[in-house]
């Protein structure tokens, strides 16, 4: 087959330059800093969740920066309890540290990358729980709710809660809907072997004046997305996810299937759309993980299999990449997780586990 490329006028030329010049928002963020350790006193390691705080509560203070810890100090995944509050100038405090035998989460605590801030000062985590650090210990796990002084006030689990592995928020300050990838839905069973049986639940939350947030609905919204139990990750699904400009649509991570997918009408459709359309697969994706949005409505992803951040238009194009691991090990592989947008869309703040991070593309 001959492909035939044909020229432009030198006006449309320029058009699609100019467009494209728009279209890389990674390409006008020129420094990589580092802020500050993740590792609290205790010890957890492993940084997997970034939120940016939106209010001023409690312990809480707008614009600082939230991190949940995977591992604990022996480096056992799926035991880490701690989240830390970074500032902006790389001062990192702790923020809560969760007791490991918390009631009304199955299996025990280990936070994910599934973490939210919310306009009412509470904080939800994900937690994916091992006893040793092994898939073989694994528990379903559950979302703990936090008040803005760090204190579980209380727990969700089981309604297809599955291994929480991230997790995304459309805030509207007296409710919230909440998008949470689930990766143990016949994982463990597989044996180290994929399984298209990755969901993303859609949990809507009632949070009264005064009071704690509380589930009115559960729906899956999407299905059949690639996970397995992975000796160095322990498990590897569908983790970052993001609401497009549009409101509606939701972009997914399925990150073993190495492509972004989208669930169109997610916040309010009451049927499961399955594995998603394609909105872009392979290419500059390499195990997409982590996943915000950018001010012009593009998607940013970070890539498991290496150290790039990837760009990608919401019609599939792949229009920037960025190498981000600071910590140069194994050329960034399976070193970066969480990412959130900085306040005022001037920079994308992200972790690095591979020297235990928190870092800022500016």
């Amino acid at each position: 087959m001959r492909f035939h490329a044909r020229l432009l006028p030198v006006a449309g030329a320029a058009c699609l330059l100019a467009q494209a010049a728009f279209a890389q928002f990674l390409y006008t963020l020129p420094t990589i800093t580092t802020l500050a350790s993740t590792v609290p006193a205790n010890g957890d390691q492993n940084p997997y969740g970034v939120a940016v705080v939106p209010v001023t509560q409690g312990t809480l203070t707008a614009g600082n920066v939230l991190v949940s810890n995977f591992n604990n100090a022996a480096n056992q995944q799926g035991t880490g309890t701690t989240i830390v509050q970074i500032t902006p100038g790389g001062t990192q405090t702790l923020f809560a540290q969760i007791n490991p035998m918390l009631p009304g989460c199955p299996g025990g605590v280990g936070l994910t990358t599934a973490l939210v801030a919310l306009r009412s000062g509470f904080v939800i985590v994900g937690s994916t729980p091992t006893t040793d650090g092994t898939s073989a210990t694994l528990g379903p796990g559950c979302l703990i709710i936090l008040n803005s002084s760090g204190a579980v006030v209380g727990t969700i689990s089981g309604n297809g809660i599955n291994g929480p592995w991230d997790m995304s928020a459309l805030d509207m300050g007296t409710g919230a809907v909440l998008f949470v990838s689930n990766v143990l839905n016949g994982t463990v069973a597989g044996n180290g072997r994929q399984v298209n049986m990755g969901t993303v639940l859609r949990i809507v939350l009632s949070i009264p004046m005064g009071g704690i947030p509380m589930p009115t609905s559960f729906q899956v919204v999407a299905s059949g997305l690639g996970e397995k139990t992975d000796p160095n990750a322990l498990v590897i699904g569908p983790t970052g996810s993001a609401l497009g400009a549009d409101g509606s649509t939701l972009y997914v991570s399925d990150t073993l299937n190495n492509r972004i997918v989208a669930i169109p009408n997610a916040v309010t459709r009451t049927t499961d759309f399955g594995p998603g359309l394609i909105v872009a697969i392979d290419r500059n994706l390499n195990q997409p993980l982590g996943m915000t949005l950018a001010p012009n409505g593009n998607i940013l992803t970070v890539n498991n299999g290496d150290g790039f951040m990837v760009e990608t238009m919401p019609d599939g194009r792949q229009v920037a990449t960025r190498y981000v691991d600071v910590s140069m090990t194994d050329f960034g592989a399976g070193t970066l997780f969480g990412l959130a947008l900085r306040p005022g869309g001037t920079g994308v703040y992200y972790v690095d586990d591979g020297n235990n991070t928190l870092n800022l593309l500016h």
